[in-house]
C-alpha cells in the first residue's frame, strides 16, 4: 500500500487487500468490514479505518486460534 493513501474505494481496498468485492459485501453483511465514509456518491475506506480492520481482523485470527 502506499503510505500517501488515505482513503480507498471499495475495489482498491480490495485489490490492495487481497481479496474479492463479493467477499468484502459478505463481510460487511456480517458487519466484519471496515468502517465506511460518503463523500457526494463515493463510499470510501479511509485509511485509518483500514488500519483498525487489519488490526480486528489480526486480533480475532489469534483468538481463534488462526
Amino acid at each position: 500500500m502506499d503510505n500517501n493513501t488515505f482513503a480507498f474505494t471499495i475495489k482498491q481496498f480490495c485489490k490492495a487487500h487481497g481479496f474479492s468485492r463479493s467477499l468484502y459485501y459478505t463481510l460487511k453483511k456480517k458487519h466484519q468490514a471496515p468502517a465506511t465514509i460518503r463523500a457526494g456518491r463515493r463510499v470510501l475506506i479511509t485509511a485509518a479505518a483500514a488500519h483498525e480492520w487489519r488490526e480486528a481482523m489480526s486480533s480475532r485470527g489469534e483468538r481463534d486460534g488462526r
